[in-house]
Parts: C-alpha cells; structure tokens; sequence
C-alpha cells in the first residue's frame, strides 16, 4: 500500500466477543504476547514488526514508507498473534519508487504454508494458510476480516487493484491462517 491509499476502515474496534454456549470447547491458545517479527520462509519474508492502531477518522494506520520500503505492522487492536481472535497484520504491496513493498509477494502463498511470528516473551506462533482472498474496498467484509473467532487465528492484509489513472488501490488482499496446534 502506498502511503497515499487507504487501508480498509473500521468505523469502531473489532466487535466484543459473543458468549459461548455451556460447556462450549475451544480451541488451544496462547497467553497474549506482542509480535516482534513475521517470518514467511515460502516468499523469502522475514520483518520486524510495528505496532499500529486507528486514525482519527477510524482507518487503519499504516506504515509508513519512507523510500526504503517499510515494515509489515501489527494492528495493536487486534489479538496478539496466537490468542484467541483474528490476529492483523498489514503491509505495503510496494514501495517508493516502484520497489516491492513488504506484502508484495502475499499472493504465492498457498494453502498450507506456514507463517511465523516471533513473540515478545520469545515464543512462535506458527499459522497454516488456510487461503487467500481478493476484496474490492467499497466491499470490503469487515466483520469477517475483523470479526472474533473461536480459534487463534491471523490475517496479513495488502493493497491490491492499482489503478493507473487514480494512481490508487482498488482492492485488498487477504491471507487467511489458523494457528498450528
């Protein structure tokens, strides 16, 4: 994503979880523990990861890029990687001068590959992609991307659709993955 497009906006942070039936059975997770870097060994990908929240007007901040390209960043009002909930992570599909950005590379992965996250308190959380989806931003399906879920899970976001007459991003790609148990 160039630092002029706009990332997907939430208008309020992710919906609160929804009580679960009596005796419901989740899952394995792990306690919560900032991510410090993605490492995607089937893309050649390894980032130190930010920590970035919402703009004002409710959008998603995104990394800056300033003309080396820029990191991937972790939505800090999602889920740490490997809790329970839809971990997010974004990045920029190329950078400044028309270098490959950090996510340039997110459509190669296929179901199966793993994806790493180093945690602050030194463990891995490894994920499975489970599959990769193509979403105009006029639609964009934010309580699925966003929403909670049951199992410990990550989505890595990226522009995607340039379109050379606006000079803008039409569309975000969306890699799906659940944790590794």
């Amino acid at each position: 994503m160039p630092a002029s497009a706009t990332a997907p906006s939430t208008t309020s942070p992710a919906p609160a979880p929804t009580p679960s039936p009596a005796g419901a059975h989740f899952p394995q997770v792990m306690p919560a523990s900032e991510p410090v870097t993605l490492t995607i060994d089937p893309i050649g990908l390894r980032t130190e990861l930010l920590h970035l929240g919402l703009r004002d007007n409710g959008s998603l901040e995104v990394p800056e890029d300033t003309g080396h390209g820029a990191p991937a960043s972790w939505y800090n009002g999602s889920p740490t990687p490997g809790e329970r909930g839809p971990a997010v992570i974004l990045g920029h599909v190329n950078a400044l001068g028309g270098a490959k950005g950090v996510f340039a590379d997110l459509r190669e992965l296929q179901p199966g590959n793993d994806i790493k996250v180093t945690r602050a308190d030194g463990s891995t959380a490894t994920f499975t992609v489970d599959r990769g989806e193509l979403y105009s931003k006029n639609n964009f399906p934010t309580l699925e991307v966003y929403g909670n879920t049951d199992a410990a899970e990550l989505r890595l976001i990226t522009c995607d659709g340039y379109d050379p007459a606006t000079g803008l991003f039409d569309d975000n790609y969306v890699i799906y993955a659940s944790l590794k148990t």
